[in-house]
């Protein structure tokens, strides 16, 4: 008798609410029996679909402290991860940092987002002006946590890559090839829009634009509220949570309002009611353009990374070359001035349907289960 899956997921932790959770739970749905396998998981602060799944948590998950934040665990997480043992044919791994290292005897294959941020983009991670705390916990680990990433690397029997720059990343941290598969836009039609009434209050009829991220200093919502300062008559909603909330919510006038944990309808109803979503972070791909362009709605993005690749510009999206607040107020303009066609912005967000990328994802394991 069949004991054990012959397909499994793992992920570095289910903490929080973001791209890589909801490609996670595009994974489930290929493969819906799959149990998943993570570090940490805190069932408040993630997505409520991982309810209903099968979690398998590392030893880490004992402690309450590192759910809550698990930036705070980083000296442990390598432990954790190395002493997560995974026992399926294939292991289907959603990373860009910890769960390549979980241990199988079966196929390992990598989703990977981008090779770990804090280690080959430091700089850019922790910002401008990044706390003594975490620069000298960085510099004094960073050469183990290397020596343990490549390690990680190395046991993996295939890397996916979400865009062409994480696949020149895999390629510079590990030497290793990889091919593209892009990440799925969320399912948005699932969700009946549900009214905010505090939100409705709030604009007392103004038109606004939405900025959909997690509140960290390489996202640069810094510069994106800041540009509202002379932009009295907009109004700017930013939905999302983060170390940096503290912060720019002091440097934000009042015509910039905060969300954060909402429900899956009241998101899709401040996308249907946008003028646009502004996102001028560095991504390695970028689900929330894509998010926006199911209701048929343009954005405003960096010239950068992932979203060269999946955004046309005058089409679904209008770039700006750096991200700063004059920029984007600039391009808030030519938002204005341009005649957007929604169904056609529509169609291109189909593109990058959960429905494709499940099939190709499936494709892929399908071969490494005949591989064995």
């Amino acid at each position: 008798m069949r004991t054990r899956p012959q397909v499994a997921i793992a992920h570095d932790y289910l903490t929080q609410r973001g791209g890589a959770e909801r490609v996670v739970l595009a994974m489930v749905k290929a493969f819906p029996d799959a149990p998943i396998y993570t570090t940490l998981y805190d069932h408040d602060e993630t997505y409520s679909d991982f309810a209903a799944c099968d979690v398998r948590t590392s030893w880490l998950n004992r402690i309450g402290l590192f759910r809550r934040s698990h930036r705070l665990a980083l000296p442990l997480l390598p432990f954790a991860a190395s002493s997560m043992r995974v026992d399926a044919d294939v292991v289907l791994v959603s990373s860009s940092g910890w769960a390549h290292g979980f241990r199988t005897k079966g196929r390992k294959v990598v989703y990977c987002y981008s090779p770990p941020r804090w280690l080959y983009q430091t700089a850019q991670y922790l910002g401008d002006h990044p706390s003594r705390l975490s620069s000298t916990a960085l510099s004094v680990m960073s050469p183990f946590l290397r020596r343990w990433d490549r390690w990680a690397a190395r046991s993996v029997d295939e890397y996916i890559s979400i865009s062409a720059v994480a696949q020149t990343r895999i390629l510079a941290a590990y030497g290793l090839d990889s091919r593209v598969v892009p990440a799925p836009r969320p399912d948005t039609g699932v969700h009946e829009p549900t009214p905010m009434d505090e939100v409705v209050a709030w604009l007392g009829g103004r038109s606004f634009e939405l900025c959909v991220s997690r509140l960290l200093p390489y996202k640069n919502v810094d510069v994106v509220v800041d540009a509202y300062t002379h932009e009295p008559e907009r109004r700017l909603i930013v939905v999302g949570r983060g170390p940096e909330k503290s912060s720019l919510m002091a440097r934000a006038t009042p015509n910039v309002l905060f969300l954060e944990n909402i429900a899956e309808g009241e998101l899709a109803w401040l996308y249907e009611l946008t003028t646009a979503l502004v996102t001028v972070s560095y991504e390695d791909f970028g689900l929330t353009p894509l998010e926006a362009a199911s209701f048929g709605k343009p954005s405003i993005v960096l010239r950068w990374g992932g979203f060269i690749e999946t955004m046309v510009e005058g089409v679904t999206a209008v770039f700006v070359e750096s991200p700063h607040a004059e920029d984007i107020r600039a391009a808030l303009g030519q938002v204005d001035a341009h005649e957007w066609d929604a169904e056609m912005i529509r169609e291109h967000a189909d593109r990058y349907s959960e429905g494709v990328f499940i099939e190709a994802i499936r494709d892929i394991v399908k071969a490494h289960q005949n591989a064995r």
